[in-house]
């Protein structure tokens, strides 16, 4: 009998998260930047972890995370198709929207 988990986050491979939000790289910066970030990562905890360092690693002083969620086939548009392709070679691609 084989029995199937619950919980989405037990793949064997770690998978592809998109997480949505705002990044700010200044104090009392009111508008922020809008961002998206894509990286590969075992669970969504991981994925926030790893997401919040490389911004700010990046120089982003706050942001505010409002969406995560996997992707489960290659985007076909730029700049996220480039960016899932890094993110699938082990990188975090954070996209800018200006």
């Amino acid at each position: 009998m084989s029995i199937s988990p619950d919980n989405d986050n037990t793949s064997e491979d770690a998978m592809v998260f998109i997480i949505i939000g705002k990044a700010y790289e200044r104090d009392g910066d009111e508008d922020g930047i809008d961002i998206h970030v894509m990286l590969r990562a075992p669970d969504d905890d991981s994925a926030v972890r790893e997401a919040l360092n490389a911004l700010a690693e990046e120089g982003f002083l706050e942001a505010d995370l409002d969406q995560i969620g996997t992707l489960n086939e290659a985007p076909i548009d730029e700049p996220h198709a480039s960016a899932y392709q890094g993110a699938l070679e082990g990188e975090v691609a954070i996209i800018r929207f200006a």
